[in-house]
């Protein structure tokens, strides 16, 4: 799979929700859970899983934009779509219709964040325990708040990128900030540099 294939997130610090996603030889601001990035998800923590997966389909209010030409699968939202968000029923991680006697979130909100809808195929095959769900690409708040464990990019940002996704693409999210990955690379290069050193030099 090339880089082009690779859609990577990663945020800028530990203390930090923001972070980029960079496809190929684009990239775009983001923010990413409350929680922060986790190789270890469970439901309700508010974090982004670590990992690499796949794209499945889109989600979009067509009252409110015109979807670009896409690759993945799209359909628009309507006012019965829901998320089911309970590890008790056996539609955990799946959308349904609601009313739903079991928990779930709302797809049409009042707010633009699922205006456009990426699903990421984070613990969808099939679902599990309760590992997390409802894990998507959406619409950022404008002051890029965290999110409850979704990706969010600015509307043109989410909207360009979509025209670029394809099924092959992955999604890979990095567990390690880019602030921690720049000082391992230092502590990389000061080993090498003893490892290189020959007494004789003195």
């Amino acid at each position: 799979m090339s880089e082009a294939d690779v859609l990577t997130v990663q945020i800028d610090s530990g203390e930090s929700s923001l972070g980029w996603a960079t496809l190929g030889n684009r990239r775009w601001r983001c923010t990413v859970g409350a929680g922060g990035v986790r190789e270890d998800k469970v439901e309700g923590d508010a974090a982004t899983p670590a990992g690499k997966f796949p794209l499945r389909h889109l989600y979009f209010r067509n009252d409110r934009l015109v979807l670009p030409k896409v690759r993945l699968p799209a359909r628009p939202i309507d006012e019965h779509d829901g998320w089911c968000d309970d590890p008790r029923s056996t539609s955990y991680n799946r959308l349904v219709r609601i009313p739903n006697e079991w928990s779930h979130e709302k797809m049409w909100r009042d707010d633009e964040l699922y205006d456009l809808v990426v699903v990421v195929g984070y613990n969808d095959d099939p679902p599990e325990g309760e590992w997390g769900s409802a894990i998507f690409l959406h619409l950022a708040r404008k002051d890029y708040a965290p999110t409850r464990g979704c990706v969010a990019f600015a509307r043109d940002d989410l909207l360009e990128l979509v025209t670029l996704i394809g099924p092959e693409t992955r999604l890979q999210v990095l567990s390690r900030p880019a602030d921690e990955q720049a000082g391992s690379r230092d502590d990389d290069e000061l080993m090498q540099q003893f490892e290189d050193f020959d007494e004789r030099d003195w």
